[in-house]
């Protein structure tokens, strides 16, 4: 299932990114589908949260894999919502800001397909004691650096002042 919720639906790229994506899924569905069964979900709405957790919940891998990214709380809110006792794998993109604490997550290029299409297959076929332990570790790093860990650093960094920049000296020309 991809959800694609509309974003931005004003800027050219991201118009042209959905076309290409409703083509691609119709392509794959028209190709392999079967009149009991469709391989890909494609949503192109918004769901509220509660909906979005339970997603997150019933998917055995959550595949967040952006070419450029902020934090990524997708990332963070699909880990939160995993059942412990049988939890799903995260693969996140080395470009997410998330990436830099999820490093118990399988991290891949995006920019790779082959590197993505490998880690599908290391999550699927992963084993329940290694994805408790993956997940144990993401949790627990997300679980220490919460929101108010992340304010305080936040207003420690605003409240630091900030160093000058030094003057640069005056640039001459050659042979002046």
């Amino acid at each position: 299932m991809q959800i694609a919720s509309p974003s931005r639906s004003d800027v050219p790229e991201y118009r042209e990114i959905r076309r290409t994506l409703e083509a691609a899924a119709g392509n794959i569905n028209g190709r392999y589908a079967e009149f009991d069964w469709t391989p890909l979900r494609y949503l192109n709405k918004s769901f509220n949260h509660r909906i979005l957790s339970g997603f997150y919940r019933a998917a055995r891998i959550g595949l967040v894999t952006p070419f450029r990214d902020g934090m990524n709380l997708v990332a963070k809110e699909y880990v939160a919502s995993q059942n412990p006792d049988d939890p799903g794998v995260l693969i996140l993109s080395r470009f997410a800001g998330a990436a830099q604490e999820c490093k118990a997550a399988l991290i891949v290029n995006p920019y790779d397909p082959d590197s993505v299409a490998a880690a599908i297959g290391q999550a699927l076929a992963m084993p329940l004691a290694e994805r408790q332990e993956r997940h144990d570790a993401l949790f627990r790093v997300l679980s220490h650096n919460d929101i108010k860990q992340w304010a305080e650093r936040y207003l420690a960094a605003l409240e630091r002042k900030p160093k000058t920049p030094s003057k640069l000296a005056p640039m001459h020309a050659e042979g002046s």
